[in-house]
């Protein structure tokens, strides 16, 4: 309106937004109500808050009840749903800006790997990239809530009609001859509960949230320096109670050991905040400002004022703490901590990757950030818990754990109770075939194992295709025009112009193509982060190795046989006639494709060598003219014999009740759920350990004996819901 200022609607929102939220919605709002942005940045905060009430009015009117069993981007009801937004407002909300991250932590193929799409930070840039980086995540930040909207609108079961299903990946054999039946795995993300376990055998577990008392205990000059007004000051700073985006405390009596003191007694007594020292007008000061405060962390990390901690001696230097995430894959759990901690994620590490589509509980470790900077993350995060914290010497290193605890619902299901009581007999006393599960090989209609069979090819210009060509089933709709714009033109520029959302794999393509020319292919190729570039020939492989295991199962069955191959300490060897009754199938492994691998002696390495002769690729020569595409192989067990097997069957009416607690319920002194004899559903509750890089949904296949694709889910969803 003419002649009010542009704030005046950013404060009606809010006022309306307040007056129509829950008390309790409200409070966590206004508790993460960010310090005022410059009025050219006005409408993002703006969008932010009529987010949020959009959120609140669709959770009062209950409209959306989309499931989509396995899908790793969809919701499965309203409730998920709601927390999903919420994560996206807390962070929209605590954060002023966005700074450029850098994804150099290495994936795991620990139980799953996301697929090709998956947003990820670029790797390290100049300043100007950086700022570059900066500038477009915030304009993603606003256009993915659209893009959300848009997804919404769209049927997930129409997307998956062009999935893929486990035949198209090998895997179409069982171990046990037990009757199947019907259930639905991940009806809901709490359905599939994940706790890892570390190589000592202790399971990871959330029960713990106070923050362990330094041996070091604060100085009687650090609890009295400061005066009553400028804590109160720095509390209500700390806890976005104000306006203010930092707080100058004028040094008296100028001298090193006196700001010292007073930096020491804001870090120790307002955990999230930073200091600095100030010149002003022949003025000492120490300004303190909150750690999401990007110009503030602009002036303190330049060349001639770096960033100073403070670190006790006595003190390991790594805080190892336990991570509670819903919905949330590990990279992306450890790059919003990132941003919040104003890090870069390569400080952070972690003994294996965890699937988005669950709750997990996993440890990670950190490099210098104390247990109070991280506990305070509490505050500000949705979906996120940290907790049991401790310090320690060493990082964590990838692959070293005993494997995963689940817990994991199939609702709905259809057997009897002898049906269960014998599928679950047989995956305790036999096992499954340790297939690669259908998310290693993508959701869309490109599976990821023809872009790996490509790149092992040297056929680039087909990589380029496969990843950028129009395809099948349901997209969001910037990503149709981007594809179609690449196939009219090849221009990549002109692509990347219709794509706002340049963070993912076809972004970083384009840009790689417009930088280094269509003559130099691999060196765009190359601007994809290294992790998500080996995804895909480590996907090939899987594909191999899954229908190799299906061949072998069919030749020869579930005994071992002379030929087969199995593993002594880390050297595979060939089993003799001889020695056959020493072995079960449990021993056997099976190859993945590599130049360093041996094959069985029996038909299975024949098969092995005309399926690769097929894809035009020479087993006797996986070595690749780029090293980081040359294959090794490896070894993997043939069949898997969970541990720790246990079951019951419950009977519940509501499907948007959870059927056991998760740690935060434990934590907040929730009740057990308490089961009726009879209700109007079925649901099978599981609880069994897995070794590391195995697919619990590969588990859950041999007790229900049916596809886990999300294609044949989502059908199964949507026909129930009809």
């Amino acid at each position: 309106m003419p002649g009010r200022p542009r704030g005046w609607l950013f404060r009606a929102a809010l006022a309306a937004a307040a007056a129509l939220l829950r008390p309790e919605s409200r409070a966590c709002l206004l508790a993460a109500r960010p310090a005022p942005r410059p009025r050219s940045q006005a409408p993002g905060s703006l969008k932010c808050f009529l987010g949020a009430l959009k959120m609140e009015m669709t959770e009062m009117t209950g409209v959306s009840l989309k499931r989509g069993s396995l899908a790793v981007e969809d919701n499965d009801s309203v409730a998920p749903a709601e927390e999903a937004k919420r994560q996206k407002v807390s962070e929209c909300c605590l954060t002023t800006g966005r700074a450029g991250l850098e994804n150099a932590s290495p994936s795991s193929g620990e139980n799953v790997l996301g697929p090709p799409g998956a947003v990820s930070a670029g790797e390290g840039t100049e300043n100007s990239d950086a700022r570059l980086e900066e500038e477009e995540e915030e304009e993603e930040d606003d256009l993915s809530e659209e893009g959300d909207e848009e997804e919404e609108a769209e049927s997930f079961a129409d997307m998956m009609k062009h999935g893929l299903t486990e035949l198209d990946v090998g895997i179409t054999k069982f171990v046990s001859s037990h009757q199947g039946f019907s259930g639905i795995l991940k009806e809901r993300y709490s359905d599939f509960v994940v706790h890892e376990i570390g190589k000592d055998g202790r399971v990871s577990h959330l029960d713990d949230l106070s923050v362990p008392v330094d041996e070091e205990a604060p100085s009687e000059d650090m609890l009295t320096v400061l005066t009553a007004e400028e804590k109160q000051r720095l509390e209500e700073l700390q806890l976005f109670k104000n306006k203010e985006t930092s707080v100058a405390i004028e040094v008296i009596e100028d001298t090193k050991e006196k700001r010292t003191v007073i930096h020491q007694a804001i870090k120790s007594l307002f955990p999230g905040l930073e200091t600095k020292t100030e010149d002003r007008e022949g003025k000492k000061y120490i300004v303190a400002y909150h750690t999401a405060g990007r110009k503030a962390l602009a002036k303190v990390s330049t060349a001639a004022d770096p960033r100073k901690h403070s670190w006790p001696k006595s003190r390991g230097s790594y805080c190892h703490f336990v991570l509670y995430k819903e919905n949330k894959d590990t990279m992306d759990a450890i790059n919003v901590l990132s941003k919040y901690l104003r890090v870069k994620p390569n400080i952070f590490s972690y003994m294996g990757t965890k699937d988005k589509r669950a709750i997990t509980v996993q440890e990670i470790a950190v490099l210098k950030i104390t247990a109070q900077r991280l506990a305070h993350l509490n505050k500000c995060l949705m979906n996120f818990k940290l907790g049991n914290f401790s310090y320690q010497k060493n990082p964590l290193k990838l692959g070293e754990l005993q494997g995963n605890q689940f817990t994991v619902v199939l609702r709905n299901i259809t057997g009897t109770d002898a049906q269960v009581q014998q599928a679950m007999n047989s995956l305790k006393e036999i096992g499954f075939i340790n297939y690669y599960g259908m998310q290693r090989f993508g959701t869309t209609a490109v599976p990821t194992y023809q872009v790996g069979r490509a790149i092992l090819q040297n056929s680039w210009a087909e990589v380029m295709d496969l990843i950028l060509k129009p395809r099948s089933g349901a997209e969001k709709g910037y990503l149709v025009k981007c594809r179609e714009e690449w196939a009219r033109t090849r221009d990549p520029a002109a692509a990347l112009r219709k794509l706002p959302v340049r963070r993912c794999v076809e972004g970083q393509l384009l840009r790689g193509l417009s930088k280094y020319g269509m003559k130099n292919m691999v060196s765009a190729f190359g601007i994809i982060p290294r992790n998500n570039r080996l995804m895909y020939i480590h996907s090939y492989q899987s594909y191999v190795w899954n229908n190799m295991v299906s061949k072998r199962i069919e030749e020869y069955g579930l005994k071992p046989v002379p030929g087969d191959l199995v593993l002594k300490g880390a050297t595979a060897t060939y089993i003799e006639e001889e020695d056959v009754d020493n072995y079960s199938i449990h021993d056997v492994v099976m190859p993945l494709p590599g130049f360093d691998v041996i094959y069985p002696k029996h038909k299975i390495s024949e098969a092995y060598r005309e399926m690769l002769t097929a894809d035009n690729l020479d087993i006797d020569n996986m070595r690749h003219k780029i090293r980081d595409y040359s294959l090794s192989g490896a070894y993997r067990k043939v069949v898997i014999r969970p541990q720790n097997v246990s079951w019951e069957v419950v009977a519940y009416d509501d499907p948007k009740i959870p059927l056991f607690n998760t740690d935060v319920d434990n934590l907040e002194g929730k009740p057990p759920p308490v089961f009726a004899s009879e209700g109007k559903y079925r649901a099978l509750k599981m609880d069994f350990a897995l070794p590391p890089s195995t697919y619990a949904t590969m588990a859950i296949r041999e007790v229900l004996k049916m596809d886990t694709s999300i294609k044949n889910q989502t059908q199964l969803n949507t026909a129930w819901l009809r």
